[in-house]
């Protein structure tokens, strides 16, 4: 199942140390990508299970970007075998806006904030995919500039200037649909 060169027991110490502690980041991803909590999991069983193929091979830095990089690619795979499912459900992202939890603010805020989140989530949506893969994995995964270079293979200056123009965009988009007036959310 693994490398023959090294033993079981080196190669599950190499997953144990760089691949479990980026789960919860590897699912986050994964679920920004594929918009889908069973597909996210698929893709990050999917990834782990390359990273776990591959471990060997790796010299151990920055695991997380090597992770991504893979899950990148295993995600590729996937949409070129399942191209006709390339439309998003517009049911599943209501459904999962219906189930957030608000706390205990008043029935007015929370559907001013589901109406905004709304917005936003079309406004990224509505992004070239080379702006829209900077927003969510700087802006929504929170990973470094340079991570995000080396997941989708550019320089670091060309992550800065895809973010900005990608907020530009989502911000003309808000404005445009009246969620966001001033510089605040309306």
């Amino acid at each position: 199942m693994g490398d023959p060169g090294i033993d079981e027991r080196t190669q599950r110490a190499a997953f144990d140390r760089y691949v479990v502690p980026e789960i919860e980041v590897l699912y986050r991803v994964a679920r920004s990508i594929t918009r889908n909590p069973t597909d996210a999991e698929d893709l990050v069983q999917d990834t782990m299970l390359r990273a776990y193929r591959g471990i060997a091979r790796f010299d151990g830095r920055h695991p997380r970007a090597w992770l991504l990089t893979i899950m990148r690619n295993a995600q590729i795979n996937r949409v070129r075998r399942k191209r006709p499912e390339l439309l998003r459900d517009p049911d599943a992202t209501m459904e999962r806006l219906a189930d957030e939890d608000s706390g205990d603010l008043g029935p007015e805020y929370q559907v001013i904030e589901r109406g905004y989140d709304a917005a936003v989530e079309a406004a990224v949506a509505a992004l070239p995919e080379k702006f829209r893969a900077v927003v969510e994995l700087v802006d929504i995964q929170a990973l470094s500039y340079q991570e995000a270079a080396e997941i989708i293979d550019v320089p670091t200056g060309t992550v800065m200037s895809r973010l900005h123009r990608a907020r530009t965009r989502i911000r003309n988009h808000l404005e445009d649909s009246g969620a966001y007036v001033d510089g605040r959310p309306t």
